[in-house]
């Protein structure tokens, strides 16, 4: 069974950087799964643009390669494979280039200026400014028209506002996407249901009763050809600033007045706005880095990072730990403890909301074995959510309690295929919703990212060798949260 269908109106998708892994491992396969459900209008048409000259027919092989690899078999219906293969055509265009595809891109587009237009830049961050000029100056930008990106975008406060600068020369600011993937995922979605659809959680989710929050966001894989990037960006401005930060505001803010787009990113810039400032001094005592080494991990030998790149005085961190604080009424005292990084034990990203203990227990004896309750939310893989109880155990014997979880597996409770993120902010995005777009940076809410910066400056100044840590070992963050009296989450215990 699949989800419920919702049409969209016909559309034109222009991809740039067709050609990349993100076009071929995602967005591709999305686009398939939203034809297949049959969302994509007939007419609707899908075009690659990258600077590598091919034919419609080749490109349309290599997306076919694609789906073969990144679309499980029992999901790749033929007769639907070719019908999507169909849909899709190819421009060689140098976008560095006055001339170079921009006619051959606009001859391709014609007689759709009507529809809805949307241009996904999966390029750089340095291409983006030089992509929409082109496009304003070759007359492609409609009314209807779109254009989507990814963060991170820039490096740094001051490249990130000159972009938006250059972005906002040709688009205004309610033709922006700026999405980030992590807020497609039907988990993340739903923590605004849990907190904002029922009774039960908003009356105690303040540090009257939660004692902290853990983030883990765990990779297996390593850069994977990503060296040269990745040793500009680290653990810290790739992950921690883009989808943990997302993913802090959604578990902080306060209650929207409403759910549309400009209320959520008011009230996530209030939290970001309130993240207490991480100085220079603080440093050591509220964050770790890491770096894997050479070593072995899924039965095999792998690379260390620094083979990786191909030198060995990188200081760049694949492993991040950060005590975060929000400064605010609701949040005073109660630490939100995140970490993500690569070459970890296994792949997993969740967020646990760990309740304060009991005040006084009733039960002679019994301190010992009752444990705090938990609400685990769990990102990938196997989304779901699993709320952590005290019960009595069963049987005569006086009162013995266990653990358990009430549990609920999104695709055992919903039997159907839960669409990827990529499937759901593409459509979006055609839709016009905004709601999970997110890094707003111009006009009023540009002030964002001097909150981001804040947060990564300091720690990346002091330049430190990171711990050396073998491929696949328990990430080294313990003596963070655990001088905290406190324990991470970890899958099985």
């Amino acid at each position: 069974m699949t989800s419920r269908i919702i049409a969209v109106d016909p559309f034109d998708l222009v991809v740039f950087g067709a050609t990349g892994d993100l076009a071929y491992r995602k967005l591709m396969p999305a686009l398939y799964h939203r034809h297949r459900d049959g969302q994509i209008p007939e007419v609707a048409r899908i075009i690659g643009c990258s600077r590598r000259p091919m034919s419609d027919e080749a490109y349309q092989k290599l997306t076919e390669a694609a789906l073969e690899k990144f679309v499980p078999i029992d999901e790749r219906e033929p007769e639907l494979v070719a019908s999507f293969l169909k849909r899709i055509s190819y421009v060689a265009i140098d976008a560095t280039a006055e001339k170079a595809g921009w006619p051959e891109l606009a001859k391709a587009l014609e007689g759709g200026k009507d529809r809805i237009r949307a241009f996904y830049l999966a390029v750089a961050p340095d291409l983006f400014g030089i992509i929409c000029e082109g496009l304003g100056s070759h007359h492609l930008v409609t009314p209807k028209t779109r254009v989507i990106i990814e963060k991170p975008i820039g490096k740094s406060l001051a490249s990130a506002n000159a972009l938006n600068d250059s972005i906002g020369k040709v688009f205004k600011e309610s033709q922006i996407y700026r999405i980030d993937h992590y807020l497609g995922k039907e988990t993340v979605q739903n923590l605004m249901a849990l907190r904002f659809a029922n009774a039960l959680f908003e009356p105690i989710w303040n540090a009257n009763h939660i004692d902290h929050v853990q983030i883990t966001v765990a990779e297996s894989l390593g850069v994977e050809g990503r060296a040269g990037y990745y040793d500009t960006a680290g653990a810290l401005r790739d992950m921690v600033q883009n989808h943990i930060l997302q993913l802090v505001c959604l578990v902080a803010m306060e209650p929207p007045g409403r759910f549309d787009a400009d209320a959520l990113r008011d009230e996530k810039l209030k939290v970001l706005r309130a993240l207490k400032p991480i100085v220079d001094g603080d440093v050591d005592n509220v964050t770790v880095r890491g770096q894997y080494k050479a070593g072995a991990s899924a039965g095999g030998p792998v690379p260390g990072y620094l083979e990786e790149l191909g030198r060995d005085d990188s200081t760049t961190e694949t492993f991040v730990a950060v005590k975060a604080e929000i400064e605010n009424w609701r949040w005073a005292g109660v630490p939100f403890y995140i970490r993500t990084g690569k070459r970890l034990p296994s792949r997993l990203s969740e967020i646990v909301v760990n309740f304060k203990p009991i005040p006084h227990s009733i039960f002679e004896g019994a301190a010992g074995q009752l444990a705090s309750n938990q609400l685990i939310m769990r990102l990938q893989p196997d989304e779901g959510v699993r709320l952590w109880l005290m019960i009595k155990d069963p049987g005569p014997g006086g009162m013995r309690f266990r653990h358990v979880p009430l549990d609920m597996s999104f695709a055992e409770t919903f039997k159907i295929r839960s669409p990827e993120a990529y499937e759901r902010l593409i459509m979006d995005v055609i839709r016009g919703n905004a709601t999970c777009s997110c890094g707003v940076m111009r006009s009023r809410r540009r002030g964002s990212g001097s909150t981001r910066s804040s947060t990564a400056g300091p720690i990346r100044a002091k330049r430190r060798r990171p711990i050396r840590r073998e491929p696949g070992d328990r990430p080294p963050s313990i003596a963070l949260i655990e001088r905290d009296g406190r324990t991470w989450h970890e899958e099985g215990a």
